[in-house]
């Protein structure tokens, strides 16, 4: 099993930053990719960032320019950092973890709340 947990989530006006992190735990050996999801309210979750085992990098369309996922292997934790936000940046951000053998994203955190104000 693999543990997730989110932090660094907060409040903040628009065009201010915040940077996610997910620590994971458990068997960390097995994951080899990793990702932040979002939901916001009546909208389904969305792919944000994406990170796989060779360091390639994934980004939403409307995320891409402002937004960077990074790894820390040795700390077994991947940071989400968000520059630029906007009103329309603010969900729930869930961290992600895919394992060796498997399919997709196996996963899941409990989600930090990220607030933009206007």
């Amino acid at each position: 099993q693999v543990q997730l947990v989110e932090s660094g989530g907060g409040l903040v006006q628009a065009g201010g930053s915040l940077r996610l992190s997910c620590a994971a735990s458990g068997s960390t050996f097995s994951i080899n990719a990793m990702g932040w999801y979002r939901q916001a309210p009546g909208k389904q979750r969305e792919l944000v960032a994406a990170i796989k085992s060779g360091g390639s990098t994934d980004y939403a369309d409307s995320v891409k320019g402002r937004f960077t996922i990074s790894r820390d292997g040795v700390k077994n934790t991947i940071y989400l950092q968000m520059n630029s936000l906007k009103p329309g940046d603010t969900a729930v951000y869930y961290c992600t973890a895919a394992i060796v053998g498997g399919v997709g994203y196996n996963y899941w955190g409990q989600g930090t709340q990220v607030t933009v104000s206007s």
